[in-house]
């Protein structure tokens, strides 16, 4: 029979046991974007995956271009991000391998109710962004680096418009924040759905122009070279990224939905 000091002893260890931190080879250091922390999809997945393997996932969520500096550093396991050309040339310098798209969802320009712009029924999100420049109104850009700003310089750059009138503004913030000042200064932005549908509640903006398949805003997971950084968790970045692929993770990020409304597709295809 287990006496008093016993059983507090069981117990302390117990409790040593669970409070005891997940070494290092436990731990998987992802960056990512905001989108994908915003928008409440993480927290969704990351906890299935965690009790499953015994892995612990750190996420540094950032804007697209930060994160693949941290991988180009070495300084995080694996990427997941939304910026086709960048994630090629990451791929393709040797720092990425084994590139996978696992979703996608699309852009929309949000602005006010009213839409003093005028940008509904444009045919392109490029004559949308030459009238929101010519009607004077504000444009909230995150100004990061992140995917949704490298697609936005990209809509600029091919409707002609300098970024020099008057309404434009860049922020240098992720997607959460730069929504709720839009909201604030009634401006209009370009966010990817799902951190929108995310937000909604708190925002006083409405979709005014959506692209549909113009505006596709697929993510990849990207792992890094073992023979630029052989020290890193390569094991568990690799657990990861074949969980995301399987049919339980796709199922979980196609039934993954925010009052009512589905925030991503899943499209890994072997």
């Amino acid at each position: 029979m287990l006496n008093l000091k016993s059983i507090f002893s069981l117990a302390l260890a117990a409790t040593l046991v669970t409070a005891m931190p997940a070494t290092a080879e436990e731990i998987i250091k992802l960056a990512t974007t905001t989108s994908t922390e915003n928008s409440g999809l993480l927290k969704n997945l990351l906890p299935k995956f965690e009790a499953e393997t015994g892995y612990k996932v750190q996420v540094i969520a950032t804007g697209t271009g930060k994160a693949l500096k941290l991988a180009r550093q070495g300084d995080v396991d694996l990427v997941m991000t939304h910026a086709p050309a960048a994630e090629a040339k990451f791929v393709n310098e040797g720092f990425g391998i084994l590139p996978r798209g696992i979703m996608e969802n699309d852009f929309v320009i949000l602005g006010p109710k009213n839409d003093p712009a005028k940008i509904r029924g444009s045919k392109t999100a490029e004559e949308a962004f030459a009238k929101i420049a010519k009607s004077g109104a504000t444009f909230i850009s995150r100004g990061d680096n992140s995917g949704t700003n490298m697609k936005e310089l990209i809509i600029w750059k091919n409707a002609d418009i300098a970024l020099t009138f008057n309404g434009y503004k860049a922020v240098g913030q992720g997607m959460g924040k730069t929504l709720l000042m839009a909201s604030e200064l009634q401006g209009y932005t370009l966010s990817d759905r799902g951190t929108f549908v995310a937000y909604k509640a708190k925002l006083d903006l409405a979709i005014d122009y959506d692209g549909g398949k113009a505006l596709a805003n697929p993510y990849q997971i990207v792992l890094i070279n073992p023979e630029k950084y052989p020290e890193l968790n390569h094991k568990g970045a690799r657990a990861f990224s074949d969980w995301l692929i399987g049919a339980e993770a796709q199922g979980m990020i196609n039934s993954y939905k925010v009052q009512g409304e589905q925030l991503f597709k899943a499209t890994y295809s072997e």
